[in-house]
Parts: C-alpha cells; sequence; structure tokens
C-alpha cells in the first residue's frame, strides 16, 4: 500500500512539474519601442506580456505599464527548425507596425497572426519589410 501511494505521489508530480513548464513556456515578455496593430487595435510602445488563453488559439496581449490588452486569434505556423531564439516579428509599412508572428526559443511551432483587411490596405502602398524584437519566456 505504501508503495502505491508513493508511486502515486510520483506520477503525479512529474505532471505538475510537466504542466508548470507547459504554463511558463506559453508566457512570453517583450518591450516594444513602437506602436504596433494587432486585431484591428493600436498598442502603444511599451512592455507586453503574451500569453497563452485555454487551450485553442487565442492570446492575450497585455501591456504591463500602458493597461492596454487584446484577445487575440493566432493560427500555429510550422517551421523547418526549432526557433533559435524568443522573438516577436511585425510587418512594417511605412511607419506602421502589425504584429505578425511569435515564435518561442527551441520550438518549431510558432504563432501567426492573420493579415487583416486594414494591413492589406496598407500593403497595397507600401513595401513590407519584417521587424524583428527579441522577446524572452516567462
Amino acid at each position: 500500500m505504501k508503495k502505491q501511494v508513493l508511486t502515486l505521489v510520483s506520477v503525479l508530480s512529474l505532471l505538475l512539474a510537466a504542466g508548470s513548464a507547459f504554463a511558463q513556456a506559453n508566457q512570453v515578455k517583450a518591450d516594444v519601442p513602437f506602436s504596433f496593430i494587432v486585431n484591428h487595435a493600436v498598442m502603444p510602445a511599451g512592455t507586453y506580456m503574451i500569453s497563452t488563453v485555454g487551450l485553442g488559439g487565442t492570446l492575450a496581449i497585455r501591456g504591463l505599464d500602458n493597461k492596454a490588452i487584446q484577445l487575440v486569434n493566432a493560427n500555429y505556423e510550422q517551421a523547418n527548425a526549432p526557433s533559435t531564439r524568443t522573438k516577436l516579428v511585425f510587418h512594417c509599412y511605412g511607419n506602421r507596425y502589425f504584429l505578425s508572428q511569435i515564435w518561442t526559443e527551441g520550438s518549431d511551432r510558432g504563432r501567426q497572426f492573420p493579415k487583416t483587411a486594414g494591413e492589406s490596405e496598407v500593403a497595397m502602398d507600401f513595401s513590407p519589410h519584417d521587424v524583428i524584437l527579441a522577446a524572452s519566456l516567462r
């Protein structure tokens, strides 16, 4: 009986540790030095925490110093190799930045935000380039 209880406690400890690691890997912190657009909303420059909401593709983008918050649906994106760093990728058109992707170090799965009608409209007037910002896992 004692051995069964010890085995059960060990298994539960492993599950809790794995769940805790999963939750930590799903929070990204970044300092964004420019305002940007995500899901039709303009987010001011500042420090942001991005985390998953539930088990679906919804992300919460929360400003730590400016109280901005947005819930956004994001698709999974598959890469050929794991990302070498945690980063945010923005599409830049002139002086307008649109959050495009989020990648975490060591993972070959990132999150991609759908292109909005506003981004498509701006893209007709400007040649885009990507701006990559380093971020950290929390």
